[in-house]
């Protein structure tokens, strides 16, 4: 029996079978959507997860990995599967300041890396909004990126190694710590393959010097417009900002109501957070010009914070934004694609009038610098009339955004909310060879089933059957 044989070797308190044990996996950040796992399984050793997957190898049983369950696509969710959670295993194995390395398994927070690695002037940059719960594993599984990517890069950029367990039971070595790996880049293809490739069972991430100077800045505009148009000025000065955000007022106004109040003025139409890192020299220059570019394009005023104190509390607004709209309704869908940055004016002004259209309110806080969007949708789940207006809105927009020439996800990964999405950005070559590159890690299709990639572009039908209220057919 699957359940004993488990037990054997995590012990019973780690192998959860009852429903109230189970209920805590049933959604992960994006709340809307809902499964239940057959079992959930919490490893407490490499050992332990490489002896369970062999197990669930052995008899042949589909398995779903999980981290901290922020994911905002559905990737996470086991839909009568068994969950290996994999929140146990949160050694910082080592840190080398020396090379900038450190060395983790896969449940360590992102957030307590950094606050690890502080003592000798490092820290990793990737910082995702929820990087005080989010695990490095995750990070991995989705690609992870936030605010600071458009200076310092997304996870794959800071990942040099990982060990992994492939569904199989087999570890394997990808990329290499203290040189490039020969061959092909699979290291490359594992980052952000959302649980279906494997199980990260180490990760061996870059570390950056902390700058010696930081600047924000705060431009608050009259018109959404005149922001997204600053955003073009500034990257056209050419300098790379550490973190460009916008926040519309929706946005601003929910934060501002909320214990994460950051002193944003709340009858702006929007503002900017705009965030530059370095030595210090040159770094005041870099915010007069930064200034001047908000202030041709129609800013009401900027204002700078250089005191740690300040910047966080900025910083604390934005972060905690997707928290802060928690207030508003019970259920929030969190949208993520991406456009091109010169179109931002035109697909923000598309996203406003189809929200209007189907009377539901989009409040908007995304990466501006590297036209990642997040435009997001609060509303009641058991209201079928609002849920499917909310749905249909959703889906325009990321038609809207296909059509700009951009994309569906730019971190938070496929799972299941965009798997209606994929048909129409890629073509059938292109999903099978997704398919036949996913068949290479796990022929057996045993890994997330059901997750990414169609699962009629892969000629079976694994499927899952997670549901959302008034979710698209």
């Amino acid at each position: 029996m699957l359940v004993s044989s488990l037990s054997t070797i995590v012990g019973a308190r780690w192998v959860k079978v009852r429903r109230p044990e189970l209920a805590p996996y049933d959604a992960d950040g994006l709340p809307g959507y809902r499964a239940t796992p057959s079992l959930a399984v919490l490893p407490g050793t490499k050992d332990e997860l490489i002896a369970v997957v062999c197990e669930l190898a052995r008899q042949g049983v589909p398995w779903v990995p999980r981290g901290a369950g922020t994911g905002l696509s559905g990737g996470a969710l086991a839909d009568d599967v068994v969950l290996i959670g994999l929140n146990r295993l949160t050694r910082i194995i080592e840190v080398d300041p020396v090379n900038r390395l450190a060395r983790v398994e896969p449940g360590v927070v992102n957030a307590k890396l950094s606050r690890e690695t502080t003592r000798y002037g490092l820290q990793y940059a990737p910082d995702p909004s929820s990087q005080t719960v989010c695990t490095i594993g995750g990070n991995v599984a989705e690609n992870a990126g936030g605010p600071h990517c458009l200076k310092y890069g997304v996870t794959m950029n800071h990942v040099v190694e990982c060990e992994v367990l492939l569904p199989d039971g087999t570890i394997t070595r990808l990329g290499g710590a203290y040189r490039e790996a020969d061959g092909y880049d699979l290291l490359g293809a594992f980052v952000g393959s959302e649980g279906c490739f494997g199980i990260a069972t180490e990760v061996t991430v870059r570390l950056v010097p902390l700058p010696d100077a930081v600047h924000t800045l705060l431009a608050d505009f009259s018109s959404v417009n005149d922001a997204a148009h600053a955003v073009s000025r500034i990257v056209a000065t050419g300098i790379v900002p550490a973190a460009l955000e916008m926040m519309d007022n929706a946005t601003i106004r929910c934060v501002e109501a909320s214990i994460y109040a950051a002193g944003y003025p709340v009858d702006a139409a929007a503002i900017l957070l705009c965030e530059v890192d370095g030595v210090p020299d040159g770094l005041d220059d870099d915010v007069a010009l930064i200034r001047d570019a908000c202030m041709t394009s129609g800013a009401r005023g900027v204002r700078v914070a250089t005191e740690a104190a300040d910047r966080l509390r900025l910083w604390q607004g934005r972060k905690k934004a997707f928290g802060a709209m928690g207030r508003l309704a019970p259920a929030l869908v969190v949208q993520d694609a991406v456009v091109p940055r010169t179109k931002l004016p035109d697909v923000l002004a598309a996203i406003d009038a189809i929200g209007a259209r189907h009377g539901v309110r989009v409040c908007n806080v995304f990466h501006a610098g590297d036209g990642n969007l997040h435009p997001n949708i609060p509303y009641n789940a058991d209201d079928a009339d609002e849920s499917a207006r909310v749905h249909a809105a959703m889906s325009e927009i990321m038609h809207a955004c296909v059509r700009a020439g951009g994309t569906i996800t730019g971190e938070h990964g496929v799972g299941l909310d965009k798997l209606p999405y994929m048909d129409s950005l890629f073509d059938a070559e292109s999903l099978d060879a997704m398919c036949r590159v996913r068949s290479a890690f796990d022929p057996d299709r045993r890994a997330n089933p059901g997750k990414v990639v169609p699962v009629h572009a892969c000629r079976e039908w694994h499927g899952t059957r997670a549901s959302r209220s008034g979710a698209r057919p």
